[in-house]
């Protein structure tokens, strides 16, 4: 009963931070629009290589352009929610540096909460947006031979990836607290797992694909459920019910984020003690 109430605490909390911010950046509504469509543009220049790569080969480590769009769509969608909903996370040393993070302890809300709303951006649906594009037209583009857990597969993918990416947030933002800032070690993780998921698993070299699905199972996002979906060797030849493993995945990752992040705050030394 008291984790419920505390969850529910936390979303309303998160609810009205985000939504002070949301306020004020809609204030200038033409600004909003042009930063929403330049954050869509921008994200957009990753596939455009992607493009580019394939305007010069027929395939991508075996992988044609539809199916290497299938990957990029999905784990920059999922990569996308979580970065709207915990992406100011990174922040986090800023604040420890200049003593505004000791402002959020003394406040009668969560502080994951007061962390992950601060300074929300609602720019950042443009990397949704664009995302979701992408993936919709890799579904049609693709030959895919359809059936109902393949089509269930592919939302749940994209919200257990969002989940996974959110539990990598926290745990960055977990490591921020411990160096004292360090924000560029949680951005290797957040930005570069994305990008590194945008391309197919048989263009990395091994070790790098185990470290990815068994230290840190990113693979899960889109690799392995991918490969189900679009009927490709599974990475590291895991079984075939690894491709329903990505709910269950991110809820493990999700409970060490969190431990991680009570951890995190009985360790926090204030910049005045």
């Amino acid at each position: 009963m008291g984790e419920r109430s505390t969850l529910a605490e936390g979303l309303r909390a998160y609810g009205l931070i985000a939504g002070m911010w949301l306020r004020s950046g809609m204030t200038y509504r033409a600004s909003f629009a042009v930063t929403l469509v330049g954050n869509l543009v921008m994200t957009g220049m990753d596939f455009v290589g992607i493009l580019l790569m394939f305007s010069q080969v027929d395939s991508l480590g075996g992988w044609t352009l539809p199916e290497v769009a299938f990957l990029y769509g999905a784990s920059t969608t999922s990569f996308g929610i979580a970065h709207l909903v915990f992406g100011s996370t990174d922040v986090l040393g800023a604040r420890m540096r200049d003593g505004s993070f000791d402002t959020l302890l003394v406040r009668p809300a969560p502080m994951l909460a007061q962390v992950a709303a601060d300074h929300f951006a609602p720019r950042r649906l443009g990397r949704i947006v664009q995302g979701g594009l992408v993936l919709g037209w890799a579904l049609v583009a693709a030959d895919v031979d359809w059936s109902a857990g393949k089509a269930l597969l592919v939302p749940v993918m994209v919200i257990s990836g969002a989940a996974l990416f959110s539990a990598v947030f926290v745990a960055g933002a977990v490591f921020q607290i411990f160096a004292q800032d360090a924000a560029e070690v949680q951005n290797a993780f957040t930005y570069g797992g994305t990008t590194l998921l945008q391309y197919p698993p048989t263009v990395f070299g091994k070790d790098l694909v185990r470290g990815v699905t068994f230290v840190l199972p990113l693979a899960f996002v889109n690799w392995v459920p991918a490969a189900y979906v679009l009927e490709r060797p599974y990475p590291l030849g895991l079984p075939d019910g690894a491709a329903f493993a990505p709910p269950l995945v991110a809820v493990v990752c999700c409970a060490a984020a969190g431990v991680a992040w009570r951890a995190g705050l009985r360790s926090y030394r204030s910049t005045g003690s």
